[in-house]
């Protein structure tokens, strides 16, 4: 696992409320959409390819994930 370059300019969704239980991305990566908890912002990420990230955030809006929907990012 490669750790995302510290520079990079992580947020939150909106429908956060400024709590810190939720996932931040960053969109510095050519092709890639990073991923971590805001709880452990010096912990690993992940990165998706961007079509991957885009499907699963259809299906949250498209309610493929019941519990998830109720909160669209």
């Amino acid at each position: 696992m490669q750790k995302v370059d510290t520079r990079a300019k992580w947020f939150k969704s909106s429908y956060s409320n400024g709590e810190r239980a939720c996932l931040e991305v960053s969109g510095d990566l050519p092709g890639l959409i990073p991923v971590r908890d805001s709880k452990d912002r010096e912990g690993p990420s992940v990165a998706f390819a961007i079509p991957a990230w885009a499907a699963f955030v259809a299906g949250i809006g498209g309610g493929v994930f019941p519990i998830a929907s109720r909160r669209v990012v």
